[in-house]
């Protein structure tokens, strides 16, 4: 057994093909006994690209930490052994109807209801129902649907595609939440759970959702009345600057920080109105403002101007290549990057893994076995006694407090993925730094944002500065299961409520914690937010056309990583509280951002250390012109079995091999054809595509609203219902939320105060008047 692991008692059976290879890896990490079973001579995962030394990156990097074991489906005694092993265990995961269960001869579905106590995952592009069932995706086809990819590129022209690989890694942290949940209630009631999963859905709820929560410059920049439906039009808000050896980009936000700008600027009398203070504002003049700028920076170095902002209270962060990002100190000193012998003579460097728990990784140990290097047999572990009883139709959070003082977005999503779920969330509100999210256009009482992502929460106006309110909080942990927070590393102990202190109040309290860097290491102390954490990391470098302009960049618009880290964090806050002995989950927003895209940085770690890497190139993904005004379509050409099937379509012999080329003869076919006609002729083939999704045609897509992704949402304060998703994963038997209203600030303080504390009006009204409390009386 690991020292420290969390899930102990956890048998994970992995009948992936290779779709659910990174779902299980991330409870491998955990600490869960994940066994593996492939078919003879291996799984075919073992030889997907890229590669060194004919070594898969991409199957050691999801397989790490597992157990590798051969069953033959031929074998009248191996299709019997795989049922004494699913008996056996709590969770299958499997990569659907197409994978591992159904070469022994069964689906998914079927397994689960033969053993009725198994939390089954299967793990398809777009689920196992729906118009869209059969369709095959790529992470380019998730980008083009899930609408990601209309918020990429230029303003105007072909738009970008974000980096491979973030989609499927967004869909597998996601699908580790629902089997976390599920196994969370089997705890519970002994009860299993199937789960239809669906990538496409995934991507929709967790990479940079159309319908949920944004940061606060898109939240004071846009109305919500309507949905937009047009093309990138703030790639100016985070600019970024070129610099004497390279880039940097800059996030101001706060009036404070602007003031710290301009008085580096030398306090220009063009921009001393009172109202640049507002992000609005800044905008309207990026022209001019980031004139002066870029010329303040020109001849500076991007460390010199990371260390002055830093000392000015300006956010900046230097834009780095992936391999610039992994030679930096943070992160070898943190111990997030280890170094790994892939095959004699091609030691890479790769990412440990996000999850950082009571200050250890819990991550990458060892690599993937070689094919058939176990016994099928499961690992002699003490199973956990469940607190099984009559299975109610409760949601499986029900009995949970946890006091919310996250706040922006991934802090404030980390409360309503346990809210949603049942959980009491108490959204803890500054009367002095009120929560970005709160930030709405004039005369709009509440924003979407803050609708969708407070919503089933209550909101406790209290001042932790305040002697009597931060005794009041002492009180509500004594009695909660957890705290979330995501402020700047060593504010929660400046307000006295250190890890240590809050375990003194409560042993068995989980702290659970985000930040942009992690709390500890040489970047720990720096300013952080999502675009700088993009930069600093490598991403953003990613983020971009090779037809782009040297230093042009189109990841600017989006929310990434705040929502997968809020899901990283639900992932490693749960299995503590599954430990039961409480703990400290601190996930570092880079860190996060780096796991996203892995095996590109194990690749790039391999080229930079000489080492030779085979890749597919003869791979395509690309975006492409359709009829109408700004209409788009991608197409995945991945095998020669793709290019045989579109050459015949396109009335070819066969398609040209030059990537540009190519991307012209297929440009010429898909201008004057419709774009979900394009999609569809080319699906039937079995050739992956799509249409370009605006954020306005997500909710209306025939495979959403087969699939009931989203129920209308109505708050009394908002002017028409809002798409909501209500669910992690379509489960079969646990609940979707009720969608209780989202709060106004202090809305519960005294329901709160009289329920949970035991206070008299009196004393609350005394509360109020001494500034410890406020609330919402009207």
């Amino acid at each position: 057994m690991v020292e420290g692991a969390l899930l102990t008692s956890l048998r994970v059976l992995d009948l992936s093909l290779g779709g659910g290879d990174a779902v299980s890896r991330i409870l491998a990490d955990l600490g869960a006994d994940v066994l593996k079973i492939e078919p003879p001579g291996g799984a075919p995962s073992r030889t997907e690209s890229p590669t060194v030394a004919g070594v898969s990156i991409p199957f050691t990097v999801h397989n790490a930490n597992k157990r590798c074991a051969q069953l033959d489906p031929a074998e009248k005694g191996d299709r019997t052994r795989l049922l004494d092993l699913a008996a056996s265990c709590d969770v299958v995961v499997d990569s659907g109807n197409d994978g591992g269960a159904a070469l022994f001869g069964m689906s998914c579905r079927e397994l689960a209801t033969m053993f009725d106590h198994l939390v089954v995952l299967s793990i398809t592009d777009f689920g196992i129902t729906g118009p869209k069932a059969s369709w095959r995706a790529t992470d380019a086809v998730l980008y083009a649907l899930s609408s990601a990819l209309s918020r990429t590129g230029p303003t105007a022209g072909t738009p970008v595609l974000p980096p491979d690989g973030v989609a499927s890694a967004t869909a597998a942290v996601q699908a580790a939440w629902a089997v976390l949940v599920a196994h969370y209630d089997q705890l519970r009631c002994g009860r299993g759970e199937f789960i239809d999963f669906s990538r496409y859905e995934a991507v929709v709820q967790a990479l940079d959702p159309p319908f949920g929560s944004e940061g606060q410059a898109a939240v004071g920049l846009k109305s919500p009345a309507e949905l937009w439906r047009g093309r990138p039009r703030n790639q100016q808000i985070y600019p970024i600057f070129g610099c004497r050896d390279g880039h940097v980009r800059i996030c101001l936000l706060s009036p404070r920080q602007w003031r710290g700008m301009w008085a580096w600027l030398g306090e220009p009398a063009q921009f001393a109105g009172a109202e640049f203070e507002t992000i609005a504002a800044r905008y309207a003049a990026s022209r001019e403002l980031n004139a002066v700028i870029a010329e303040l920076f020109a001849t500076e170095t991007m460390a010199d101007l990371v260390a002055q902002g830093q000392a000015r209270g300006v956010p900046v962060a230097a834009v780095l290549s992936p391999a610039e990002a992994l030679s930096t100190r943070h992160f070898h000193e943190v111990g997030a990057l280890k170094q790994v012998m892939l095959a004699p003579g091609g030691t890479v460097t790769l990412f440990v893994g996000p999850l950082v728990v009571d200050g250890a990784h819990r991550g990458y140990r060892q690599a993937p076995p070689v094919a058939g290097s176990d016994a099928a047999v499961w690992l002699d572990r003490s199973p956990r006694e469940n607190t099984a009883h009559e299975d109610l139709p409760l949601p499986p959070f029900t009995g949970m407090r946890i006091l919310d003082l996250g706040v922006i977005v991934a802090g404030g999503e980390l409360g309503r993925l346990f809210a949603d779920l049942g959980a009491e969330v108490i959204k803890v509100e500054s009367p002095t730094y009120p929560d970005g999210l709160r930030q709405t256009p004039p005369g709009q009482p509440m924003s979407r944002s803050w609708a969708l992502t407070h919503r089933n929460e209550e909101s406790l106006g209290l001042d932790l500065r305040n002697p009597a309110g931060a005794e009041l909080f002492c009180r509500l942990v004594e009695s909660a299961d957890a705290v979330f927070a995501n402020f700047k590393p060593g504010t929660l102990a400046a307000l006295g409520f250190s890890y240590d202190k809050l375990r003194s109040l409560n042993p068995g309290i989980v702290l659970a914690e985000s930040s942009a860097f992690g709390d500890r290491g040489p970047w720990s102390a720096q300013m952080g937010y999502g675009p700088l954490v993009r930069a600093s990391t490598g991403v953003t470098r990613l983020w971009t056309s090779p037809d782009a302009q040297p230093g042009t960049f189109y990841d600017a618009t989006t929310i990434f990583p705040d929502h997968v880290v809020a899901r990283l964090t639900a992932v490693a806050a749960l299995a503590v509280m599954i430990r039961g002995e409480g703990g400290h989950v601190h996930i570092s927003q880079a860190e996060a951002a780096i796991n996203q895209l892995a095996v590109t940085y194990a690749a790039e770690s391999a080229r930079a250390a000489g080492f030779p890497v085979d890749t597919d190139d003869d791979a395509v993904d690309a975006v492409f012109p359709c009829c109408g005004d700004d209409e788009w379509c991608v197409i995945s050409l991945r095998t020669d079995v793709h290019r045989t099937r579109v050459a015949g379509l396109l009335g070819r012999a066969e398609l040209p091999t030059a990537r540009a080329e190519l991307i012209g003869a297929l440009s010429h076919w898909t201008a004057s054809r419709d774009k979900d006609e394009v999609a569809e002729a080319l699906q039937q083939l079995g050739v992956p595509a799509a249409p370009m999704h605006r954020a306005a045609d997500v909710a209306a897509d025939p495979q959403v609203v087969f699939r009931k992704l989203y129920t209308d949402m109505v708050h009394p304060l908002l002017a028409r219902p809002i798409p909501a998703e209500s669910a992690p994963a379509p489960f079969t038997r646990i609940p979707r939320a009720e969608l209780r209203p989202a709060p106004m600030p202090g809305e519960h303080t005294h329901d709160i105060c009289r329920r949970v504390l035991g206070l008299s009006v009196e004393q609350i009204d005394g509360l109020i008047n001494d500034g410890a409390l406020f609330a919402d009386d009207k």
